[in-house]
């Protein structure tokens, strides 16, 4: 199955906290903020404070938007976090956000460690990127224009700042070719049950 999901159809939800929004993006199962195994999502953060608590999953988070944050989990400072530099933490700590200069917006993966294994990396793309992945769960999300995707020989279309393309697939070896004809950058995450 391959989805190609446009950022305009992204459903607004409530924080768990009440504090703010997410624009959820896609997830395996569940209703609301209960019962998936994994999350993909975008959130506006309009002022400093603590993070909803996430207990039994891992979350990994990118500033996409703004001067950045900084993260207090369980008391400890991380480094400044800037545009698409990730940071992992386990959504059973107490984190607190500071924001470095007003409003941000960033981009989340929350999973359940015990059933899903992850990995997320940023590319940038300029030009032509020939991936591979067995993974059985591929994300691929665009912070800029014109990304085309073909994967297996196959069209997929064009990704626009902040779609994203969903496959699932069943066994062996996918080939995705990326192209972009100015440097855009990319998220690629691949989820493999556990």
């Amino acid at each position: 199955m391959i989805r190609l999901l446009r950022a305009a159809d992204y459903p607004r939800m409530p924080w768990k906290n009440g504090a703010g929004t997410t624009l959820e993006i896609t997830r395996d199962a569940g209703d609301g903020l209960d019962g998936f195994g994994w999350r993909l999502s975008i959130a506006d953060v309009g002022e400093s404070g603590g993070f909803s608590a996430f207990n039994g999953y891992q979350r990994i988070i990118t500033v996409l938007e703004g001067e950045g944050m900084s993260l207090t989990v369980d008391g400890v400072e991380s480094r400044p976090l800037h545009a698409l530099d990730p940071f992992a933490f386990s959504g059973d700590r107490a984190v607190q956000c500071r924001l470095l200069g007003g409003a941000i917006r960033d981009f989340n993966l929350i999973y359940a460690p015990k059933r899903y294994s992850a990995r997320l990396q940023w590319l940038r793309v300029d030009g032509t990127q020939r991936l591979f992945s067995s993974a059985p769960t591929v994300l691929l999300f665009s912070a800029g224009n014109g990304l085309a995707v073909r994967l297996d020989g196959q069209e997929c279309g064009a990704l626009e700042r902040h779609d994203c393309l969903q496959v699932e697939r069943g066994d062996g070896l996918a080939e995705l070719v990326l192209s972009s004809i100015q440097p855009s950058d990319c998220c690629l995450i691949e989820l493999t049950p556990t």
